[in-house]
């Protein structure tokens, strides 16, 4: 089963974006993204809709952040991207007249809501901000230069 990864990849496009000189294209950040553009702007547009980024159409134009690193945080483009179900697992049926199904259920409800409350909350308490300063710090380990190029050798 594949997973969802729309969440680590708009994290990727958005801390790429915060080291851009300028706004950046949906063609640029397709790259990045290894997809296409018209599904970047599908990102995009909800992640506009909250206010976390900006986009000007025309020659120059582009995407940027509009929104405070300090202040948002994983949780928040979480949310904006439509809370994506966190879990593949699931019930074999969630309305059941079988005792032994309703046991399995509640305890892996339970099990499921209990991880995700956590998830979120660990979610809630990783601001952009530190994920950018894990970025510059391996930067710096690693001498790299920042340039789009450069951060995606293999």
């Amino acid at each position: 089963m594949r997973r969802d990864s729309k969440l680590s990849g708009v994290l990727h496009v958005l801390l790429h974006m915060a080291e851009s000189t300028g706004p950046m294209t949906s063609e640029d950040l397709s790259k990045l993204m290894q997809t296409n553009p018209v599904v970047i702007r599908r990102i995009m547009a909800g992640l506009r809709d909250q206010g976390l980024v900006h986009s000007e159409k025309g020659h120059g134009g582009g995407w940027t952040i509009s929104c405070d690193f300090n202040t948002v945080t994983l949780r928040d483009i979480y949310e904006a991207l439509g809370s994506p179900e966190i879990f593949a697992m699931g019930n074999r049926s969630e309305s059941t007249e079988c005792l032994v199904e309703a046991s399995v259920n509640a305890a892996l409800t339970g099990a499921f809501e209990d991880a995700e409350a956590l998830l979120l909350a660990r979610f809630g308490g990783v601001t952009l901000a530190a994920l950018s300063t894990d970025f510059h710090a391996r930067r710096v380990k690693h001498g790299r230069v920042c340039t789009v190029s450069a951060a995606h050798k293999a």
